[in-house]
């Protein structure tokens, strides 16, 4: 099936949309139930991450760390005189996507342009998002007069590698300083780890409408070589790296991407292949609680346990050139002719989703000859799949 282009005509807002935090001790188990809406988690359960946030006081920083972000951002768009309001809602805690939406169309706005937070295609990252911004404007009855645009994915943008590839220069150079030679260093990329067969579903489509999948991962491994590429005439020797995740969920009997992390850095520890760690949250785009508790926590807590020495690099947040590069995919959209960044051999990722692309998995998929791309298909389709009686698929 052939998706259309996006209709280029002018935006007249951005809404930049996150995944959400807790604000508050309070706030923790009634955000993890939205975390987990649908899929059954007992409270028991939601308890055991409840602990993470607990930690930290029950509030997360990812939603201060988005408003500087956001803030930034209009601070370089301005500069480029793109005059463009943005509005910033959550999946998952307030301010909720549906307060933006109410927002943005009270004050006039009727072509928006959404920028994520997540950098990589797979349906947490991407399509469920869309199918947020489908529920809340149905639930609104703003369907037909509100249009919502996802921008490309920007894992392989240079303005989002270049503070990572700074930051594991900066690691390795402070191991050495250390004692520990660069051939005895294991950097670790770390991303979100998801179920195998949502990265089987991830990515654009084939002719026959199916999705090519393995995307997720492919995208990380892109980005990863890039980085280290671009150390490569800076070190006598390039360390030994590999691809870890992370924050894996559900159940135990559900097969997530692996390795974990804190096995990676026993194993390690147990060859003798490495005396140093450089972990690099590169799968994600803030300091938030899934980088500060399991990386800065467990997996720090895991290499001193093994004698390992551990370095961790600072996600890319507010460094300008993010922020510039946010601005960049914003420009894209703006202007169609303009030149599209990506310095991988995956290129520039289209802006627009195949009706098929980045479903959860196994059993999710449509039939080709079924068009579910506009947020209205989305809409009728989520409304199908809620509608049908427990265990069916559709």
């Amino acid at each position: 099936m052939t998706i259309p282009p996006l209709d280029t005509t002018q935006y007249d807002a951005i809404l930049f949309a996150s995944f959400g935090g807790p604000e508050g001790q309070e706030d923790v188990i009634p955000f993890l139930r939205n975390v987990t809406a649908g899929r059954g988690v007992p409270d028991e359960r939601l308890e055991e991450v409840a602990g993470h946030y607990r930690a930290l006081g029950g509030r997360s920083p990812i939603t201060a760390q988005n408003r500087a972000m956001i803030a930034a951002l209009e601070t370089e768009l301005a500069s480029r005189e793109i005059d463009l309001p943005i509005y910033f809602g959550n999946r998952n805690w307030e301010p909720y996507t549906a307060e933006a939406i109410s927002s943005l169309h009270a004050d006039g706005h009727r072509r928006v342009l959404a920028l994520l937070t997540s950098a990589y295609s797979s349906y947490s990252g991407c399509r469920q998002y869309r199918e947020d911004f489908a529920r809340r404007l149905d639930q609104a009855g703003l369907l037909d007069e509100v249009t919502i645009d996802k921008t490309r994915s920007y894992f392989n943008h240079p303005g989002f590698l270049a503070p990572v590839v700074d930051g594991v220069r900066a690691a390795l150079a402070d191991l050495e300083r250390a004692g520990h030679d660069t051939d005895q260093v294991r950097v670790l990329f770390s991303t979100h780890s998801i179920p195998t067969a949502m990265n089987d579903a991830s990515g654009p489509v084939t002719p026959d409408g199916q999705a090519q999948g393995d995307w997720y991962v492919r995208q990380h491994l892109a980005a990863c070589r890039y980085v280290m590429d671009q150390l490569h005439d800076d070190l006598p020797v390039e360390p030994a790296w590999e691809l870890v995740y992370q924050s894996r969920s559900g159940s135990p009997h559900t097969p997530w991407l692996e390795p974990d992390v804190n096995d990676v850095i026993e194993r390690v520890a147990e060859d003798g292949s490495a005396e140093a760690v450089v972990v690099v949250p590169i799968g994600f785009v803030t300091d938030h609680v899934e980088v500060i508790w399991d990386l800065d926590t467990e997996a720090k807590e895991t290499a001193e346990q093994k004698q390992l020495a551990f370095r961790r690099v600072a996600t890319s947040g507010t460094d300008p050139r993010f922020i510039a590069a946010l601005a960049d995919i914003v420009a894209e959209h703006l202007d169609p002719s303009r030149e599209r960044a990506a310095v991988t051999e995956l290129g520039a990722v289209e802006d627009v989703c195949g009706h098929n692309c980045c479903q959860t998995g196994a059993g999710t998929a449509v039939p080709a000859e079924q068009s579910v791309n506009t947020l209205a298909e989305i809409a009728a389709h989520l409304r199908e799949r809620e509608a049908a009686p427990a265990g069916a698929s559709s």
